[in-house]
């Protein structure tokens, strides 16, 4: 028995024309995804209409309250039922889609909210009455007179009443809430003029206040360094080192933290374009590239960073929600990134981020209880095979070999490990001058690992395995950069087949990778031929580690696979060439490393993004002992 196909129908399809209730919902669902999504429309609505302090309420997650109350310009009375029709807009005439600097400009989010909830808008413009008009489910009444004294308000209620199917798919209320203080917290930093208060008023009353920024003052960095300690806390502003860089065109400001100053997850990188925050994978790429030497793989950075241009030159409108952006040429931007946090982290030299500090401060910290036990004398026999502290003023100790060579130079350490045990001081009570230079003059040697120096100020505390790791690491960086990557070439080349679209990508990076030290050319159709590998690596999988970068390229447009391996062989050669733990060291030679230091980039995290060294102040340490 024959069956009709079940796709074939007797008529032919009718094609209909939406009405524009419907046209509204499925806008809605484009740009309204969550309560914190219409939050952020009506902020940035406010922003755009010139306001200096904005409030939002919000209850139960958004879901039941969203309003949102501004001084800003407002809008006249008979505007107001304009305003709530698609497409309608004050931020732009048509004429140009790419010179926007407004945050919204389609003139979708007013009518989008009125669609799937109750929205109220009350408004007044100087010099004349408010006015409110209501919106339910996308029907409007008519404009009446309200009570306001200036500004607008936006009184969202009962999100996505009119389609109950995306009310299942919102999360808990906390998880929401959050949301929404996420939301805020961006907005506040792309503004440090504007204040910024947000409040749950859940349960009903006046509620808790959630999040509050007072506007800043102050030139562009001192307002934004305020509004980011309010917002990331001040051991972010204590630790984070004022960017300001510019290349073809593009501008980058912000704050980025010292590598030592890390995160587990990337919670703390906030990006900025033209005063938009973004979430892009190609700025966030570039963030990551910056700190790829300083950090580990479960480590990552903390910044806010501030992109500005011509609005020419990047197109925000190529997302719904504009949280993506595409730059005319995407390449200068990751360059600008890339190379100005590295030169602000090279800047600061051997700086360490002051964090570490307050964790050995709390490490010393005494027991619950121990300042009632009784404070007699103790004596403990010395270990077997320890001595009492040298009477020899370790001044006269004469420096190993190379150490006369002055700071641009590593010293020849002995790195044979010593089988004593034992401490040794400098007995001179005068103070050298030593002490003047930032990690101080070395006074004394503990547990033959680490290095105890005085400054003026306090003391500094120095893993001598781990700055000399940093130091090597960096002196056979500045050996490679200067003298290239050495290739070594294939007896017989690998030939390589891939899809058509990877074989470009590739030979699109083929310059960049060639500087590595691989060497790729095409071998006819879509096939690739490995004619020469990193030296430095030895025997490899050539083909293995080339699909190691084309799936890096695929993602992130850029590869540090094979940069990543090279640095890698660099780290474990300037490990193993560094001092070992237990190897005792005279005072000149821990002076000396001591000056390297100071003169060496990045040498307050070793190789892992680890500090190489601790200081403490005396201020914090006669703290510790009651003395203040």
């Amino acid at each position: 028995m024959s069956q009709a196909a079940p796709k074939i129908r007797p008529d032919a399809p009718v094609i209909r024309q939406l009405d524009d209730a419907a046209i509204n919902r499925i806008a809605a669902g484009e740009v309204v995804e969550r309560p914190a999504s219409a939050v952020k429309e009506l902020v940035e609505n406010a922003l755009d209409a010139g306001a200096t302090r904005v409030e939002i309420t919000i209850a139960d997650g958004g879901k039941t309250l969203i309003r949102v109350r501004d001084d800003g310009c407002g809008i006249a009375a008979d505007a107001l039922p304009l305003a709530l029709s698609r497409h309608a807009t004050s931020k732009i005439d048509g004429s140009d889609l790419l010179n926007i600097h407004t945050f919204g400009f389609r003139g979708e989010a007013l009518p989008s909210l009125a669609a799937v909830g109750r929205l109220t808008l009350t408004s007044r413009v100087a010099g004349a009455e408010a006015a409110e008009i209501r919106v339910s489910g996308g029907r409007a009444d008519p404009v009446r007179p309200a009570a306001l004294n200036s500004g607008t308000v936006a009184d969202l209620r009962d999100l996505f009443f009119a389609t109950p199917a995306r009310l299942k798919f919102l999360r808990s209320d906390r998880a929401e809430t959050q949301a929404v203080t996420d939301i805020i917290k961006r907005l506040a930093m792309a503004e440090p003029f504007v204040g910024f208060t947000l409040r749950d008023t859940s349960g009903g009353g006046d509620g808790r206040v959630l999040f509050r920024a007072d506007p800043e003052s102050g030139d562009l960095f001192d307002a934004l360094h305020g509004r980011l300690a309010t917002i990331l806390g001040r051991d972010f502003a204590e630790n984070a080192l004022a960017i300001d860089a510019t290349r073809e065109g593009l501008r980058m400001t912000g704050y980025a933290a010292l590598p030592t100053y890390s995160r587990g997850a990337a919670v703390a990188q906030f990006l900025f374009v033209n005063g938009r925050p973004v979430r892009d994978k190609l700025l966030t790429g570039a963030l990551r590239a910056a700190y790829f030497d300083f950090l580990s793989r479960d480590r990552h950075p903390a910044a806010a960073l501030f992109l500005t241009c011509d609005p020419t030159l990047v197109d925000v409108n190529v997302h719904p929600a504009k949280s993506e952006v595409r730059f005319r040429d995407p390449g200068t931007a990751r360059g600008l990134i890339v190379t100005g946090l590295r030169h602000a982290l090279a800047e600061a030299g051997h700086r360490a981020s002051t964090t570490v500090a307050g964790a050995t401060l709390g490490a010393f910290r005494p027991e619950p209880g121990a300042a009632e036990a009784p404070h007699a004398p103790v004596y403990q026999a010395p270990e077997r095979g320890t001595r009492p502290l040298s009477d020899t003023p370790l001044a006269q100790a004469q420096p190993a070999p190379g150490l006369s060579e002055g700071p641009a130079s590593l010293p020849a350490f002995d790195t044979a490990p010593s089988a004593r045990h034992e401490i040794v001081e400098d007995p001179r009570p005068d103070l050298p001058p030593a002490e003047d230079h930032p990690l101080g003059a070395a006074r004394a040697q503990v547990h033959e690992n680490y290095i105890v120096a005085q400054t003026r100020t306090g003391m500094i505390l120095v893993d001598q395995h781990a700055a000399h790791e940093r130091l090597v690491y960096e002196k056979l960086k500045a050996q490679m950069a200067a003298n290239g990557v050495a290739s070594q070439a294939l007896l017989i080349p690998e030939i390589v087949e891939l899809s058509a679209g990877e074989c470009a990508r590739l030979l699109e990076a083929a310059e960049d990778l060639a500087r590595l030290g691989l060497h790729l050319e095409a071998f006819g159709g879509s096939a690739i031929a490995i004619r020469e590998t990193p030296a430095i690596l030895g025997e490899i999988n050539a083909e293995a580690m080339l699909r190691d970068v084309l799936d890096e390229l695929a993602d992130q447009d850029d590869s540090q696979t094979l940069q990543a391996r090279i640095e890698a062989i660099l780290s474990r050669v300037a490990c193993h060439g560094s001092i070992r733990s237990g190897r005792r060291m005279q005072v000149a030679e821990m002076n000396e490393l001591l000056r390297q230091m100071e003169a060496t980039p990045h040498s307050g995290q070793c190789n892992h993004g680890r500090p190489t060294y601790v200081e403490l102040k005396l201020a914090d340490i006669e703290r510790l002992f009651g003395r203040t």
